[in-house]
């Protein structure tokens, strides 16, 4: 069916996150099933006519736009795979629209608020971890993923900067700033090697859980979960939120947005822009307020 051959490309070639890859292939078996309960077994035969039934059928059982998007995106980079390898000569995805997404309002915090959140952990050995965590997610909006995939070779602490290999084609070096850098290094050098046990001293992750294993996704949102009702935020504390808050602080105080999608890994700057939408409305927040005749 192809579909270990297509996850294989797209980690060598994309190099997508583990996630990631298990949500493409999760979402082309989902679709090889439905085609299979259709009668059709070999992807040659799938037509745009197919693809259309399968996201009506999608929505019809209740999928979010965001979900069937997703879900059509996988598809869309299956069936480019497959003209890639000469299996297929058209592509049946091609000229359907995505689904439009009614926007969210964007999650941040403001800068007193990541203020409070960073004073929050204590000088306990997970204190001092967590305090890195949280450090590096608000010093350099990466993602969840690519803190969790991060190496302790991946920072540099005279230079100052992380390396980020896995989510895109090529490496991006985000910088650290020196509260961020200060943390970090309290952690690697004084806290790292006492959470690490003896049968796991060769364990190269970055940040690590109680067993000296690598901390999981799971465990980093609960984290993120107890400092924010620790702080008293009225929203859910999410590493997205804190991806949300560098890049619109960063705005706020002067980014250009080509700098901004350079650090935050986006391959289309219009993903970046989102961004512009909470600025636009701190300005006008700052007008009503100062202006005499607002």
């Amino acid at each position: 069916m192809y579909i270990e051959e297509f996850v294989q490309y797209l980690q060598k070639e994309k190099r997508m996150a583990k996630n990631t890859l298990e949500a493409y292939k999760r979402d082309v078996i989902s679709f090889i099933s439905f085609e299979s309960s259709r009668g059709i077994t070999d992807v040659t035969e799938v037509s745009s006519t197919e693809i259309v039934a399968y996201l009506h059928n999608l929505k019809s059982t209740g999928k979010s736009a965001s979900t069937v998007n997703r879900k059509l995106a996988s598809l869309r980079s299956f069936f480019r795979y497959l003209q890639k390898i000469n299996v297929i000569k058209d592509n049946p995805t091609s000229g359907i629209k995505t689904p439009k997404i009614e926007r969210k309002e964007l999650e941040f915090l403001t800068i007193e608020e990541v203020d409070r959140l960073l004073e929050v952990p204590d000088r306990s050995l997970k204190g001092i971890r967590d305090r890195a965590i949280l450090e590096v997610l608000y010093a350099t909006g990466i993602k969840v993923s690519e803190l969790i995939d991060a190496n302790v070779e991946d920072v540099n602490f005279r230079m100052g900067f992380i390396t980020c290999a896995t989510s895109s084609i090529r490496a991006r070096i985000v910088p650290l700033g020196r509260p961020s850098r200060a943390a970090l290094e309290e952690y690697v050098y004084d806290v790292r090697k006492k959470l690490l046990r003896d049968d796991n001293r060769d364990e190269k992750a970055l940040f690590v859980n109680y067993y000296g294993s690598r901390i999981t996704r799971q465990g980093l949102w609960k984290l993120l979960k107890e400092y924010g009702e620790k702080t008293g935020l009225q929203q859910r504390l999410t590493p997205n939120t804190l991806r949300n808050s560098f890049a619109v602080h960063m705005l706020q105080n002067g980014a250009d947005l080509k700098s901004l999608q350079e650090l935050m890994g986006h391959e289309d700057i219009t993903a970046t822009q989102i961004y512009l939408s909470a600025t636009k409305n701190r300005i006008k927040d700052v007008y009503d307020k100062t202006h005499p005749r607002a």
